[in-house]
């Protein structure tokens, strides 16, 4: 078998084995196969994409180039879940101590945030002695005891989608719904889990921008997980603004504690309570969505979700008194007001570019190298639909550098779009693929 061959009949369009893309990934993954020749099949499939089929072989592959968790010892069915990123996306830190105070065993393996996009490992460092090294042994006493584990994925665990990806970043080729699909996939697949939800989001801050393309690629990732022998689900999920009030570590740790508590914002609280209800589905403890909204509310009620959120901290090394007392979580040395220049309805808010305003301040990492400021973001006071008056303060930026503090708000302003008028309606939640 040639690598030459394989690119070349891939760049007629046909259709490749099942043994070419095994060879393709395991080759590359090795060094066996080089760069170049690499990227030109990464281009061949970019422009003549790949069916269902091919895409479950290149997810497959990717899972066996390295180690796979096997969570067999843990009681019942584990489902994760898994988001396509998005701003002041803290809805891990709210669910997952929701799904697992309703009985279903929570066992998530998570990556650190790049770009505007956090990352949920990031926001739990915030946690002082907080650890997400667990060794496997670990990971799985934990799920059994408390029913919620969260670690670093290793970088034994699927290989070749970090050598793959690092390729399409810098040849054009990330774009494309079998590669994006397959990435996430092999990730969730190689982790361990029964059952698999994934948050999918769309607008202005997502990677899909429409409609269209995040419903293409939720129906991509559910038909591999279900060729894979995996139950999954993809809800659809609104990004055109930021999700909730908070954007930056800490300050999204503190909007969970509070939505735990009873006081969360209303966007955020609907999807945990869309997600959740489908997780418990697939972990068979409801028969469908309105029994487990019921039970999902009655566990922020009862205080149990948020006993378990201790419990979860507490077997991972973090300091549990934050939790009941927020001002201890590391504060910005500045904090600066942005002001309504006009009254009227915000009809937009750039989610994108105030993610990005958001990473400028240290919330994010522009680089794998870069490192994190626990303490720097944002937290907006109005939102989407809301009606402002002149002067009032639209949003606070926190800083610990007073230039980059000013200049945020300058730029935060500025993707705050104040009109006389809002009738458009974005949903929350688009639909449900399953």
């Amino acid at each position: 078998m040639r690598m030459y061959d394989i690119i070349l009949k891939k760049r007629r369009g046909e259709e490749l084995k099942t043994a070419e893309i095994n060879f393709f990934v395991e080759g590359y993954t090795k060094g066996g196969i080089q760069d170049y020749q690499a990227s030109a099949l990464l281009m061949a499939i970019f422009f003549q994409k790949m069916n269902k089929r091919e895409t479950s072989d290149l997810t497959m592959a990717m899972v066996r180039s390295g180690d796979q968790l096997n969570l067999n010892k843990i009681n019942g069915v584990k489902v994760d879940k898994h988001s396509t990123g998005g701003v002041g996306d803290s809805v891990s830190l709210v669910l997952a101590p929701m799904v697992a105070a309703c009985g279903v065993p929570v066992a998530k393996m998570s990556g650190r945030g790049l770009g505007h996009t956090g990352g949920t490992i990031d926001k739990l460092e915030a946690f002082k002695g907080f650890s997400v090294d667990l060794s496997e042994k670990q990971f799985i006493k934990n799920v059994n005891e408390i029913g919620i584990a969260l670690a670093a994925q290793t970088g034994k665990l699927v290989p070749a989608d970090k050598k793959l990806y690092a390729l399409r970043d810098v040849t054009a080729t990330v774009d494309n719904m079998s590669l994006i699909a397959s990435s996430i996939m092999s990730k969730k697949i190689a982790s361990g889990a029964d059952a698999i939800v994934l948050d999918v989001k769309v607008g202005d801050g997502a990677f899909m921008k429409t409609f269209e393309d995040a419903k293409a690629l939720a129906e991509e990732m559910v038909s591999i997980g279900k060729n894979v022998g995996r139950d999954t689900v993809a809800v659809i999920s609104d990004m055109d603004q930021p999700l909730g009030f908070a954007i930056g570590n800490s300050l999204e740790v503190i909007e969970a504690i509070n939505t735990l508590k009873g006081n969360g914002p209303k966007d955020l609280m609907e999807l945990v309570l869309t997600l959740g209800s489908n997780m418990l589905i697939l972990g068979k403890k409801v028969e469908n969505e309105e029994e487990g909204r019921k039970l999902l509310l009655q566990v922020i009620k009862d205080g149990s979700a948020l006993e378990k959120l201790r419990s979860f901290v507490k077997a991972q090394g973090g300091d549990v008194s934050y939790i009941d007392n927020t001002e201890l979580f590391p504060k910005a040395k500045y904090k600066i007001e942005v002001k309504a220049k006009k009254a009227g309805v915000i009809s937009k808010i750039h989610a994108e570019a105030v993610g990005i305003i958001a990473m400028q301040l240290g919330a994010g990492r522009e680089t794998q190298e870069s490192s994190i400021d626990l303490c720097v973001g944002i937290i907006f006071n109005r939102k989407r639909g809301d009606k402002v008056n002149k002067e009032e303060i639209l949003a606070i930026v926190y800083a610990n550098n007073e230039e980059k503090g000013n200049l945020a708000a300058e730029n935060l302003l500025n993707e705050i779009i104040i009109s006389n008028s809002y009738e458009e309606k974005i949903p929350i939640i688009y639909g449900v693929i399953k």
